[in-house]
């Protein structure tokens, strides 16, 4: 079965929170004396998002309209069988990678994007503000700002502003105002751009201008695209559908894949099978595939630290490379965080999710591999994943092992060209 499809009436009626089944209870938040307070968080987040934030409920049930939503963007995704590129390969394994480049924005954001819209419009809010990276989180939630007629301001990481210019195109064609960050539109932006004019920027410096941002105007309501429990529950949409379709290709997961920037696509594919591996259901494999330029599973700490680097938010518990952390300009602008998910990075501390750095250069030449026998060509960011895969499959030839092998794919990058032209032309070492 090459293509696995299911009907709209499919789209899953509830959220998994994978809080309650975490195997030890998860390091609550803290403040800091350094200005990162808990009190702000009603001032930050709508209250439907924060009430998701410390639930402790199994199940949340997904409002109507965003399920409306939902089937308008073509949720359902497929999931895929790699024949192709298991020829390619000449592996006994069997690769399926989840179709989210499908969504009218090219990647999995939308799944929480519209929610988060969702739920600040209905506490009154007028404008989100937030940070992106490649652009993909920022594309999203402008979009679903413009669905919910709502106005949506962009701090995008300077380098990938530069790198990128049709990711802003895209931003600015659904309604969002695209500000490259450092920028001169906050205190804090103005501090990095005095200290180093040509900043190339991060995605903690970017947090930290949206954040100020929301905090300085009360219409305003702060949007994150990753790391927080709510948006890891907001994409538990794509494990979930995984589970039924993989039910009817007769697969059980032996191998399951993913990037990780902050860790939401990789989370929310795996979170409904990381039950039943801890049940004894399963016997699976999870792998979270991260820059070696920015190796927060593999060489960070797990300690608490600020999600910006201005401090301004509370300290959470997570892997990390320290918040005034600088990653180098690669092209996979969404996977230049120094953190990582609190959930994400306990599994990991409690040695069920495993991290694997990846060099640049590996990763474009996995994605034009996979272009090849796919016809699909992956996000940048979404090559870290498919080049561990593909690392796994051979392993598999060597073995001889039959095992099914399952990836996140995360985007597309058909707007990520510059990068594969660099790595053509033999400018990526």
């Amino acid at each position: 079965m090459h293509k696995i499809t299911l009907p709209s009436e499919e789209i899953p009626r509830k959220w998994y929170n994978i809080t309650p089944d975490l195997p030890v209870e998860m390091p609550a938040p803290k403040n800091s004396e350094e200005g990162g307070n808990l009190e702000n968080l009603p001032k930050l987040f709508s209250k439907g998002v924060l009430e998701q934030e410390m639930s402790q409920d199994r199940w949340i049930k997904i409002p109507k309209e965003v399920r409306k939503v939902y089937k308008m963007i073509g949720r359902p995704s497929p999931l895929f069988r790699a024949k192709r590129l298991e020829e390619m390969l000449d592996t006994p394994a069997k690769i399926y990678y989840k179709r989210e480049d499908y969504s009218p924005t090219g990647s999995h954001k939308l799944n929480t994007a519209i929610a988060q819209a969702y739920y600040a419009k209905k506490d009154g809010a007028e404008r989100l503000c937030t940070e992106t990276g490649a652009g993909q989180w920022g594309t999203a939630l402008s979009l679903a700002c413009s669905m919910l007629d709502m106005d949506c301001t962009v701090y995008m990481v300077r380098i990938s502003f530069n790198q990128k210019p049709f990711r802003k195109t895209i931003m600015q064609l659904y309604g969002g105002e695209v500000i490259p960050s450092p920028s001169d539109q906050t205190t804090f932006g103005k501090k990095m751009l005095k200290e180093d004019p040509n900043h190339p920027g991060s995605l903690g410096i970017a947090i930290s201008e949206a954040v100020e941002d929301a905090l300085n105007n009360e219409n305003a309501y702060y949007s994150l695209g990753s790391v927080l429990n709510h948006v890891l529950l907001h994409q538990s949409v794509i494990g979930l559908e995984t589970q039924k379709q993989l039910n009817i290709a007769g697969e059980t997961p032996d191998v399951m894949v993913g990037c990780v920037g902050g860790g939401s696509n990789f989370a929310g594919a795996i979170a409904p099978f990381i039950k039943e591996h801890i049940d004894g259901k399963i016997n699976c494999k999870f792998l979270a595939a991260e820059p070696e330029s920015c190796p927060t599973l593999t060489q960070g700490k797990y300690a608490y630290d600020f999600g910006d680097t201005a401090g301004m938010t509370p300290l959470l518990k997570m892997y990390t490379l320290g918040h005034d952390f600088v990653p180098s300009s690669v092209h996979a602008g969404g996977l230049r965080y120094h953190g990582m998910a609190p959930q994400l990075s306990l599994l990991v501390n409690q040695g069920i999710v495993e991290g694997r750095a990846i060099n640049q250069k590996d990763t474009f030449q996995s994605g034009v591999d996979f272009a090849k026998a796919e016809g699909v060509v992956p996000a940048p960011e979404t090559t870290h994943a498919l080049k561990v895969a593909m690392d796994e499959a051979r392993e598999c030839k060597k073995t001889g092992e039959e095992k099914t092998i399952v990836v996140s794919f995360s985007g597309h990058g058909m707007l990520d060209l510059k990068g594969y032209d660099d790595f053509l032309n033999g400018k990526i070492v």
